[in-house]
């Protein structure tokens, strides 16, 4: 898997209900600072200081969620049901932690590892441990609005 450039897999976005499945959609439009327009339940909000979330738009690569299936021994664990916005083929996301990512035409900067849920051990008992150690995809936070789409690719940018 290449560090530098990959694609969309699929797109989703919290329901409004907080248990509800992740719901899947064509493009996304991400807000510098704000996060994802359609995830309603996340949208600008805010930490206690008053400040934009850091948390703004949550990853995973479809090769890592095919690992973990097959060590759980399913077939395959279907597109956001991991409750991660963006799946990607192609790219090592943990390699680009502390870089920006061109997605569509917004900027990503990728800065943190995900923490695992319980959710997960809801898909599946014991994902939730598989997941520990940069195997759970990481967290971004929009440094440049823009339009994100199916398909799209993912493009590492080069240190300033």
């Amino acid at each position: 898997m290449d560090i530098s450039k990959g694609r969309v897999a699929s797109l989703h976005v919290h329901p409004a209900e907080a248990e509800g499945p992740m719901l899947s959609v064509e493009d996304i439009t991400l807000v510098e600072g704000k996060g994802i327009v359609q995830d309603v339940r996340y949208f600008d909000r805010k930490n206690r200081d008053g400040q934009p979330r850091r948390r703004q738009v949550t990853l995973i690569e479809r090769e890592q969620i095919g690992e973990h299936a097959a060590v759980l021994g399913l077939p395959a664990i279907t597109p956001g049901r991991v409750r991660s916005n963006i799946e990607t083929d192609g790219i090592s996301l943990i390699d680009c932690l502390g870089k920006q990512l061109q997605i569509g035409d917004a900027i990503l900067l990728i800065y943190d590892p995900r923490t695992p849920c319980a959710k997960m051990d809801a898909v599946a008992p014991g994902l939730r441990e598989l997941m520990k150690n940069n195997c759970q995809g990481v967290l971004a936070q929009v440094v440049r609005s823009g339009t994100v789409r199916l398909g799209d690719p993912i493009q590492l940018l080069a240190a300033e």
